[in-house]
């Protein structure tokens, strides 16, 4: 690994950046643990920020801490995807309702300014920061609901949620960044609308689709099951029908 910290964000910030990349390009596989002494000799920096950095992807649900072994990056089975992806969905839905009736102005201008970001991340290379800049659209989202608890409720629901895996998966299969970038856009600019429209129930259809769209790919590149996906999904479509 080069040294390759070269912007003006904190150094451990940096290191994530690096790492964070190298996971979802596949170098890291999960399961495989991350060494901090080799990290900090490759990186050429002391060992202190990659422990931060460390710290990071864990709290961003990247990486797992194991007592006494160290750190690796996650490994999730079929059943605690699925699991995570059934309450991502819910949260998803509530999420959209309450922000479709609080959202200000300000709030629609961070969005927008978020996905014109994500705009420009269109080569492969760039998928890492297209992966944050989403992250960041749907947390601000949740910001928008003015719900505090649902706030602290999402940002653990998402970091359970194995998203960098699908992100993974482009770099498996390169042919599909192009149609992926351009759902992403779509599927962002179809809950941006309905937001700024102050449509509740549009809100909440446009955003279960994005989050389904995203069980089509836990389906296809990760093998994980489908009737256990569309479960999930019926169980939560039939909770928002009773609402």
């Amino acid at each position: 690994m080069a040294t390759v910290l070269e912007t003006h964000k904190p150094l451990k910030e940096e290191i994530f950046d690096a790492l964070h990349r190298q996971i979802i390009a596949g170098k890291y596989a999960p399961g495989d643990w991350l060494r901090q002494e080799d990290i900090a000799s490759q990186m050429g920096v002391s060992m202190t920020p990659v422990r931060e950095a460390f710290d990071l992807l864990v709290a961003k649900g990247i990486a797992e801490r194991v007592p006494y072994r160290g750190v690796r990056v996650r490994e999730m089975n079929p059943k605690e995807v699925v699991e995570a992806y059934g309450l991502r969905l819910t949260l998803e839905a509530i999420i959209a309702r309450e922000a479709a009736m609080n959202i200000t102005p300000e709030q629609i201008s961070a969005l927008k300014k978020i996905m014109a970001e994500m705009d420009k991340q269109v080569e492969l290379s760039e998928m890492p920061n297209q992966r944050q800049l989403s992250r960041e659209f749907h947390a601000a989202i949740a910001e928008a609901s003015g719900n505090a608890l649902l706030i602290q409720l999402y940002t653990i629901v998402s970091n359970a949620f194995p998203d960098w895996l699908l992100y993974e998966a482009l770099y498996r299969k390169p042919e599909l960044v192009e149609n992926s970038v351009t759902q992403t856009h779509d599927e962002h600019t179809a809950i941006l609308n309905a937001l700024k429209k102050g449509d509740a129930d549009l809100a909440v259809k446009v955003s279960l689709e994005h989050v389904m769209e995203s069980g089509r790919w836990l389906e296809t590149y990760l093998n994980v099951p489908a009737k256990l996906l569309r479960e999930q999904e019926k169980q939560v479509l039939h909770l928002m029908k009773k609402k």
